[in-house]
């Protein structure tokens, strides 16, 4: 939110030596958070003065329109002659006045403006629009000055435009929404500076009358618990806003509409209550607020057609939907050129019902941002007084005595709170009396009490056996105080966060990495190694991608957590594989142009609990008993955490060595055998075979078993689903569940031989059936102990070995510890490996 200082004063006195630096200071000690502070006097500088056109002189044969203006800028260019400027700008006349910049000045980001030749004509200087001056956005045209405007040629512009005035831009966080209006800001700097606040939000109002200003129905007062109205008849269409106005608006980054729009939207800014102005003529009969039923649409102010959802507040005339409640007008009701009868709505909606209405339909409105956040109950009255006396007296008309006052608001819970908790959290002593004054000094209403050890009816928190307690009622404009810990918040920020002292317990002494995080560790640090690139994917999936993943209708991926309050109403499930976001990201890389992908990610995915149920609610006064505890994590999904990889392209790039070599299944499943590996699963517990599992290709996809239980799959991806995802043919992918693997053996010291290897090709002709890691297997365990290594070196077929058969070819390494092998022990080895494997396959040798 951005505000001028100027405004601030009007509700808060703030000292007239208050510098910048101490204003900011003042904001951040109250844990407001400054995104800017300018002081638009030192933006501009050199001589910025009114100026009043004289003369134009239309210039042709140019591609834009180009004007030649001769403009009185008083004694200002030391001549008293009237300056020459070439401007493009078409939205003055002669006679008007306008803020001129003369050579010698600059503007913001450091444009100096000098006299030169351009067009033809000499330009000395230059006629400024709303955004050369750092004022606005909008840049359609020059400033040009309201008649009344009491400045004359030559005088310093700046305190015509408003280039006098301090502007400080806060980000507001989401439980400060009382801060996002002049209001609150000024309540805060009252506190933080120990000077007097002048609250708008308390100004006289006229309560509602027996006879409503119109009629409305509310038929769900949980989404609006308050709603007010007041009609304004006979107002000037054509009254302008006023200059003020316009220019408080526009450093508030919002864009003049017409005058009863930007009434609503400087009342908003001022006082922190939304509101919305209807053209009282283009409504057809009473209002209805309730909630959106199926099927029903509404064009919003944006031109943006939009369907509604059940749980959208929606105000409704004879017609059908005409307001998206809280967030956006529509179109059908909006105040138009000739509007002369103004229905001004304040109401109180839902902040949880606002939020999910603003992210579904994308809406994020000024209105919106506030009511998420919290907006004051209170207000309305005082808000819809407020803006019929500005309307009234800039665009005459007569405001109506009946005032509709709609009030189902429920009074605030008093919180209980131990006067010896601020203290007790924070470490500094606080007494009670000085934590009453601060709760005061923000609105609360404190009620002391000595030795209550229990709540009364409605209240919240329990006081400490023995100890003060405090009966604390929040203020209507503080939604944020529900709890003590919110309380015990309040006392240190108002207190001062600089007094709370840093001191930095003692380390525990550290016990190093678990097991689990040396474990994910060396996994990530192999696959790295290995030319893979990791990503961090959201976790949040749409409900077709089980389809998109050709998932069974039987498989336990298919059921999937959803959330209460997704960031995007279109992926509100948690994700039960890594695939589906990283085949997204995969596809997001391939349409930037990178053709050649090795990505990995390791992170959790979510099993719901069939049958959980719902969580106990856990308050923050106290911490949960293990019962409640034991009863949450009964619902929390299971969340294994997997590793996933995803490769498409060359895994091998061409060059003038020779072509490259696409990734391919194999690739997956090796990066699974070493990912494996990584692990600390020895290799001859890791068994590898061929499988049927979606979302692969059922004929290159490969199951990877740990000790004989499945842990993760490898290889191609199917070419539907690869369709479908528009990816790549010949995509691989790999998955294995991380949290499957047994604990790493502690590893022994290899034994290092000092002689000679014997080397042994073996090329043993099976079923192709007979999967190779099993005939590996066999020939370990039929080699003995002097086999050091076997590696399956070539596959090959043909019809010479038959169909149905292939050749897999072994290079079998011997090593003996303490000598040197003979020729014929290692034969023997060799021999009695290859009649293992005869034994369990059938296996020859190829050529015997």
């Amino acid at each position: 939110m951005r505000v001028s200082v100027s405004w601030l004063r009007e509700y808060v006195d703030l000292p007239a030596d208050l510098s910048a630096g101490d204003l900011e200071r003042a904001l951040v000690d109250l844990g407001i958070e400054v995104e800017s502070l300018v002081d638009l006097r030192e933006s501009v500088t050199g001589p910025l003065v009114v100026g009043e056109v004289r003369e134009i002189e239309e210039l042709t044969g140019f591609k834009k329109p180009i004007r030649f203006c001769r403009v009185d800028v008083g004694d200002a260019n030391g001549t008293g002659e009237p300056q020459e400027i070439v401007c493009g700008a078409r939205n003055f006349a002669v006679g008007d006045r306008v803020v001129v910049i003369l050579p010698g000045g600059v503007l913001p980001g450091g444009f100096a403006i000098g006299a030169r030749k351009t067009y033809g004509r000499n330009s000395n200087g230059m006629i400024c629009s709303a955004q050369e001056l750092g004022l606005g956005d909008d840049h359609s045209g020059i400033i040009v000055l309201p008649e009344q405007t009491p400045a004359r040629p030559g005088d310093d512009a700046r305190p015509v435009v408003g280039l006098d005035d301090v502007v400080v831009e806060v980000e507001i966080t989401p439980d400060r929404g009382y801060a996002m209006s002049v209001r609150g800001l000024a309540r805060e700097l009252s506190q933080a500076l120990g000077v007097p606040f002048r609250d708008p939000g308390l100004a006289p109002a006229p309560g509602g009358t027996a006879t409503p200003a119109y009629p409305v129905e509310v038929r769900d007062t949980v989404g609006c618990d308050r709603f007010a109205a007041r009609l304004v008849r006979g107002v000037d269409p054509a009254a302008p806003t006023p200059e003020w106005m316009r220019r408080r608006l526009t450093v508030a980054g919002i864009r003049s509409i017409s005058l009863p729009v930007d009434i609503t939207n400087y009342v908003m800014l001022e006082l922190g209550q939304p509101m919305h102005a209807f053209d009282a003529d283009r409504i057809a009969g009473a209002l209805v607020v309730r909630r959106a039923e199926a099927g029903e649409k509404l064009t919003t102010l944006d031109g943006v057609g939009r369907a509604l959802a059940p749980e959208d507040m929606v105000i409704c005339d004879d017609t059908g939907p005409i307001s998206l409640a809280a967030v956006m007008g529509g179109e059908t009701s909006e105040v138009v050129d000739g509007t002369t009868n103004v229905l001004l709505e304040a109401a109180h909606w839902d902040p949880v019902m606002v939020g999910r209405t603003a992210r579904r339909h994308k809406l994020f409105s000024e209105a919106a941002k506030r009511w998420e956040r919290g907006v004051d109950p209170a207000l309305p009255l005082v808000a819809i007084a407020r803006a019929v006396r500005l309307l009234t007296e800039h665009a005459g008309g007569a405001a109506g005595d009946e005032i509709l006052d709609i009030d189902h608001v429920r009074p605030r819970t008093p919180v209980v709170l131990p006067a010896d908790l601020p203290s007790r959290r924070v470490g500094v002593n606080y007494p009670p009396a000085r934590v009453a004054a601060l709760l005061e000094r923000v609105g609360c209403t404190v009620a002391r009490g000595a030795d209550r050890l229990t709540e009364e009816p409605g209240e919240v928190g329990v006081a400490a056996a023995g100890g003060e307690a405090l009966s604390v009622t929040p203020p209507t404009w503080r939604p944020d105080l529900t709890d003590p810990a919110d309380l015990v918040e309040e006392v240190v920020r108002l207190d001062g966060y600089d007094q709370v002292p840093s001191v930095l317990p003692t380390a525990p002494p550290g016990r190093g990495l678990t097991g689990q995080q040396r474990r994910r560790r060396a996994v990530a640090r192999s696959l790295a190694e290995r030319g893979f690139v990791e990503v961090l994917a959201h976790p949040f999936v749409a409900p077709g991608l089980a389809d998109q993943l050709g998932l069974p209708a039987d498989d336990p991926r298919r059921p999937a957590v959803r959330l209460a309050n997704p960031l995007s109403e279109e992926e509100p499930l948690l994700r039960t594989t890594l695939l589906g976001p990283l085949l997204g990201i995969v596809k997001r890389n391939l349409g930037r142009g990178l053709r050649d992908l090795a990505l990995y990610e390791i992170g959790a995915v979510f099993h719901p609990r069939p049958g959980a149920g719902r969580p106990p609610a856990m308050g923050v006064d106290r911490r949960p008993s293990d019962e409640e505890f034991a009863a949450a994590d009964a619902v929390v999904p299971d969340q294994p955490r997997h590793v996933a990889v995803v490769l498409t392209g060359d895994v091998e790039p061409a060059g003038w060595w020779g072509a490259g070599r696409p990734a391919g299944w194999a690739d997956a499943v090796q990066a699974g055998r070493d990912v494996l590996a990584a692990a600390g699963v020895p290799a001859d517990r890791v068994e590898v075979r061929a499988a049927e599992y979606a979302p692969w290709h059922p004929g290159r996809c490969a199951e990877l078993l740990v000790d004989g239980t499945v842990v993760g799959h490898a290889g191609e991806l199917h070419p539907a689903v690869l369709a479908t995802l528009e990816l790549p043919r010949r995509t691989s992918a790999m998955e294995l569940d991380l949290d499957a693997l047994p604990v790493a053996p502690v590893a022994s010291a290899p034994v290092v031989s000092g002689f000679p290897p014997a080397l042994i090709d073996v090329a043993l002709v099976v079923d192709e059936s007979v999967p190779a890691a099993r005939v590996q297997q066999a020939l370990v365990e039929g080699a003995g102990g002097l086999l050091e290594q076997v590696r399956l070196f070539d596959v090959y077929a043909s019809e010479q070995l038959g169909a149905g058969r292939r050749s897999l070819a072994y290079k079998l390494t011997f090593r003996a510890p303490d000598r040197t092998l003979t020729v014929e022990e290692a034969v023997a080895a060799r021999d009695a490996a290859v009649a293992r494997a005869a034994e369990h396959f059938g296996a020859t040798l190829r050529g015997a």
